[in-house]
């Protein structure tokens, strides 16, 4: 995306009105610059650091809407994706590209996209699950690596600590837990060591879960839609330890673990 402003920096008539939707970035945002705004127009579905000024500004539009209603808005062409630019893994032998540590509404543009532009990047996992795409379904194939971006967190001050102690308590063995991102939902995750068999469906996968995951305190054995499987959408929100831990370890929304290939 970053090159892509480049460009038009470069090219300032190369195009015009071009909308550009997501969820939430954890770079910059300089496509909202107002020296832009004849160029790029936002709508983002969720409003994060780097774009909350422009929504403010009225310079970016915001549309509140779960995460999960998202897909179905690319589907049914009520948001229709005319280019989706998406960052993947490298292909395997079998020409599969995993979309890595961020599924979650991706997967539905990929498949509603008149055009499909892949930022290959060797840094990003290959991750289990419905998460792939055959390099034949991929029009412009663009090599680039590059780090991953990382979500960091403060350290939590004891307001904090005890909002996450007492959330923990009414958090009972064999629970299952959605878990967003930010100081007080990362406390309470740190808050449950000490609980038994959790199960995890959510949209974000954190440090902390990651954490839990190898105490044996997060099981999935008892969740009722697919058990012993961690059922995350993202891992954005993670740092480096756990993205790496996604190249070894299976999680599936949807119970797949890998793509169907013909013998």
């Amino acid at each position: 995306m970053a090159e892509l402003v480049n460009y038009v920096n470069n090219n300032p008539k190369a195009f015009f009105d071009a909308e550009l939707i997501h969820i939430w970035t954890l770079g910059v945002a300089p496509y909202t610059d107002e020296k832009f705004q004849d160029n790029f127009r936002l709508d983002s579905f969720f409003v994060g650091d780097s774009t909350r000024n422009p929504v403010n500004r009225g310079a970016a539009d915001y549309t509140p809407i779960f995460l999960s209603s998202v897909p179905d808005l690319f589907r049914s062409e009520m948001v229709p994706v005319d280019i989706a630019l998406v960052q993947t893994s490298l292909p395997d032998k079998h020409g599969y590209l995993s979309l890595g540590i961020s599924v979650d509404v991706v997967k539905a543009a990929l498949e509603k996209a008149e055009v499909v532009v892949a930022q290959v990047n060797e840094n990003m996992p290959r991750t289990h699950g419905d998460g792939f795409i055959h390099i034949k379904d991929i029009d412009f194939i663009l090599p680039h690596d590059e780090p991953l971006l990382e979500y960091s967190v403060k350290a939590p001050n004891d307001i904090v600590q005890r909002i996450g102690k007492y959330v923990a308590r009414i958090i009972e063995d064999g629970s299952t837990i959605q878990v967003g991102y930010g100081l007080i939902p990362d406390e309470v995750v740190h808050s449950l060591e000490n609980k038994k068999d959790l199960g995890v469906h959510t949209e974000l996968l954190s440090d902390g879960i990651v954490e839990l995951m190898k105490k044996g305190v997060v099981t999935n054995q008892k969740k009722i839609h697919n058990p012993e499987r961690p059922s995350p959408h993202s891992a954005w929100e993670a740092g480096i330890p756990t993205i790496s831990w996604t190249r070894t370890h299976r999680s599936s929304s949807r119970g797949s673990t890998t793509p169907t290939i013909p013998s």
